[in-house]
Parts: C-alpha cells; sequence; structure tokens
C-alpha cells in the first residue's frame, strides 16, 4: 500500500487520506469526503480504509488523536513524517503534470 520509504507513488486512496488528515478526521467523514472530493469517483469501503489506517499508522504517517474516545469514533491526524511524503507526492504530481502539459504543447505545435 503506498509507497516504500524511498521510491514509488501514493495511491490515489492513500493521497486522498493523507490530504484529507491534515485536518482531524475520522473514518467515516473520510469515506464521505473522498467522494465528495472525487466527484463520486473514488469510492473506499470500510474495509479498505482502516485497511489503509492500519498500513499508515505503522509507517507512521498517521496517528490517532485519542486512542480511547468516548464514542466509538476515532479521529486520525497526519504526522509531520506523514507530510514530508505527502510533499514529495505532490512534488512528483506537479512534475507529471508539467510535463503532460509541455509534451501536449510541443506536439500542438508541431501539428499546426
Amino acid at each position: 500500500m503506498g509507497r516504500t520509504a524511498n521510491s514509488g507513488a501514493l495511491t490515489e486512496s492513500v493521497f486522498y487520506i493523507l490530504l484529507l488528515l491534515h485536518k482531524p478526521a475520522h473514518g467515516y467523514a473520510l469515506m464521505k469526503d473522498i467522494v465528495e472530493m472525487t466527484g463520486g469517483r473514488v469510492k473506499l469501503g470500510a474495509g479498505s480504509l482502516y485497511g489503509a489506517f492500519d498500513t499508515l499508522q505503522k509507517k507512521g504517517w498517521i496517528e490517532p488523536l485519542d486512542e480511547n474516545p468516548q464514542d466509538r469514533r476515532i479521529e486520525y491526524i497526519i504526522t509531520s513524517t506523514g507530510k514530508q511524503f505527502f510533499e514529495k507526492e505532490l512534488i512528483r504530481l506537479e512534475e507529471l503534470l508539467q510535463n503532460a502539459k509541455k509534451m501536449k504543447e510541443d506536439t500542438n505545435e508541431n501539428e499546426s
């Protein structure tokens, strides 16, 4: 899941989880917000989401705010380590987009 410590890309689901966990959130809210943010294109089931939470916690990228909340909803937040990987992913994605735009422009110029 996600990427290894040194290379690879985040999955789209992990990207959105880390993006939204810049603010504290619990699982149901995240599932709902991801669907809304992506116009319904990305839908995470509870099993996938909580599996991702488990993996991301083991990597030290997210952490629960309160492991013993009053109700059953545990809110999570991104850690400083998670923010570092997220920022690297943003740089990678920006490079991809810039390269695609440049290639498209070059192709359009050659067709003219």
